[in-house]
This record gives structure tokens, sequence and C-alpha cells, in this order.
């Protein structure tokens, strides 16, 4: 398993964890829990994939599906639901940071692979990071976050121009990786602390 792999799994877990939250807080029953959760974990994938004309691969690797039924498990044993609303609210935020950075990279990534341009990378890095949040909050009856969160998509769109960058100079290894990552993630707390907008017009 090499690192993108990796940064996609915990994209995965962390996705699947702000979906069942929010199937938590509207107060789904159990099979509403896994669709949302589901749909917000391999949503954007499977737009991704269809964009650029392959079968998603959802549907012919398990390994995602996987690492989505062990993160609902263990969200029912550490009993997530019933935690504070204060704690729900900080771990939903946490949890769609990192998913959101990490799909940013592989959807990047796997663009980069089939050779896209630098509109293709940006383009399709944001798909893959806010397409299964777009699906859940409308499933939800929710604006998607996108629409409300000035410096939300902003991160994704930075950190594939940062990928592509980083590609077209041969740099793309696994400490760059670990760097964007991370770098990505801090971006998306510190916006949020200090709150951080787009101009308006």
């Amino acid at each position: 398993m090499n690192a993108t792999d990796l940064i996609g799994l915990t994209g995965t877990a962390a996705f699947t964890v702000s979906g069942c939250l929010v199937g938590y807080r509207k107060g789904l029953d159990i099979l509403g829990v896994i669709i949302v959760s589901l749909l917000t974990a391999i949503g954007g994938g499977i737009i991704r994939d269809t964009v650029i004309g392959r079968l998603p691969v959802v549907f012919v690797d398990n390994t995602s599906l996987i690492m989505i039924a062990v993160t609902l498990m263990l969200a029912w044993v550490f009993n997530l639901a019933k935690r504070e609303r204060r704690i729900l609210t900080w771990s939903f935020f946490l949890a769609d940071a990192i998913g959101l950075v990490a799909f940013s990279i592989t959807g990047a990534q796997i663009c980069l692979l089939y050779e896209l341009n630098l509109f293709g990378v940006v383009s399709l890095a944001f798909v893959t990071a806010v397409g299964g949040g777009i699906v859940r909050d409308t499933l939800v009856n929710d604006i998607p976050m996108i629409l409300r969160k000035d410096f939300y998509g902003t991160v994704s769109v930075i950190i594939g121009l940062a990928l592509y960058l980083l590609d077209a100079l041969g740099w793309v290894n696994l400490f760059t990786l670990n760097i964007l990552l991370w770098g990505g993630y801090a971006l998306r707390l510190w916006a949020h602390r200090v709150a951080w907008r787009l101009p308006r017009f």
C-alpha cells in the first residue's frame, strides 16, 4: 500500500465520520446514517471517476467499503451519538477538514495519472473533495457547506495547484505529500479559527 492509498483511506474514514455525525444530528435511523456516511465517503470519487471515464473504484475494490464499515462500527462502539453537542460539532469539523484535504490530494493524483492539464487536475481535485459533502448536505436538506464556508473549497483548489506544480517539478514523494496533507489541514483549521473569507462582490 502506497502513500496515496493511505491518504485516500484516511479521507474515507474521516468523511465517514462526518457523514455519520450529520446523520446523528438529523435524527436518522440506522439505514439513514449508513447511507449518508457512505455517500459522503464515496460520492466525490464516483463523480470524479465518471467524469474521467473509468469505472468507479469502489465498484471493483472493497477496501474503501471495508474502511467505511469499520469506521461506522467504531462510531457505534464508542457511542459517538451520545457525546455532547460541543464535542460532536468539533468532531465533525475536524473529520470533515481531514477528509477535504486527503481527498483533494488523492483526486489530484489520479488526474495526474491521466495526464490532465492544470484545469482538469484542480477541478477534479475539488470535485473529489467536496462532491460527497454536497451529496450529503443535499440529501439531508442542508445548504452545502461549500456555499456556506468561504474558505472551504479554496483549500482544495490550493492543494490541487500545489500538487500539479510539485508533479511538474518532479517533487512528488512521501515527504512532500505529507507536507501537503498536514499543511492543508493546518490551513483549513487556521482559516476557521480566524474566520478567513474570500472577498465579496
